[in-house]
């Protein structure tokens, strides 16, 4: 595929890329159009290391050199070019961090065969569950987290933000392409299907029944889903009452809890 120069920023072939920056309108958009934005070059390369399919990438001509290698591997693709105050009037944000990509989205499993396949189909046996996390960043940042310290797959509730927004994934550092996940369709209803898989199901929470990481770590559960709240009004009643656990980190000097993100790294750090 040659080159496209772009030199008109309503150009109708970049509807994937205009006003990025629109958080309601790309959250609702980008799973109907069946595609989700990559940006940066490292980013780029994980997702499509993963398997992801590009529908077209847009970049600056001086990031042409170092993505010769990924655009010549898909010479069916298109690949526009524009001059940098052209690419930031239609995406609506200073472009730095390389190209820009409109990647295919692939289907969602199922959360059984999501399970069942984790570890090379060995099944998961250390599952994390983000419910109605809400900030992008700390979405990335917990599937990060997962993926640096071997999470085995993480599930998501119906009103957790979309991973595979734009700042998830570069917050994520697309590490969110290695982690395998899925959404729930029903919560918390669908704690009852993790436990009828043979999960403990911890909650991480603040009660007065709940036992210290450090205690729940020692009884040595064989599989376990590990519940994160969001970040205003923390985990639902229904939950808290469907878990196996309320499960606290001990804190210090006063503070009552951490920012989700820096749970997730604390728990999954403790339970490597």
């Amino acid at each position: 595929m040659p080159l496209i120069t772009i030199t008109d920023a309503s150009d109708d072939r970049l509807a994937d890329y205009i006003n990025l920056t629109d958080i309601a309108l790309r959250s609702k958009s980008e799973p109907e159009k069946g595609l989700f934005i990559a940006e940066s070059s490292t980013v780029i390369r994980r997702a499509l290391a993963a398997g992801h399919r590009p529908r077209s990438f847009f970049m600056a001509s001086k990031w042409l050199e170092s993505m010769a290698d990924v655009i010549a591997e898909w010479p069916d693709v298109p690949v526009f070019v524009g001059e940098p105050a052209m690419l930031e009037a239609i995406t609506g944000f200073h472009l730095h961090r390389g190209a820009l990509a409109a990647m295919h989205r692939p289907p969602l499993s199922s959360v059984q065969d999501l399970l069942a396949g984790a570890r090379d189909g060995q099944g998961a046996r250390r599952v994390a569950i983000l419910e109605d996390v809400v900030d992008h960043t700390n979405v990335g940042a917990a599937f990060r987290s997962a993926a640096a310290l071997g999470v085995d797959a993480v599930l998501v509730t119906p009103r957790c933000s979309d991973p595979l927004y734009r700042r998830s994934v570069r917050v994520s550092m697309g590490t969110v392409f290695q982690v395998p996940w899925t959404r729930i369709e029903s919560w918390p209803a669908g704690i009852a299907e993790l436990q009828a898989a043979g999960f403990t199901v911890a909650s991480l929470a603040l009660s007065d029944d709940s036992v210290t990481l450090d205690e729940f770590i020692e009884m040595k559960h064989e599989k376990t889903a590990f519940i994160l709240g969001t970040e205003g009004h923390g985990l639902k009643p229904e939950t808290l009452e469907a878990s196996d656990y309320v499960v606290r980190i001990p804190m210090a000097g006063g503070v009552d809890s951490l920012n989700v993100a820096a749970t997730a790294a604390v728990v999954f750090y403790a339970t490597r």
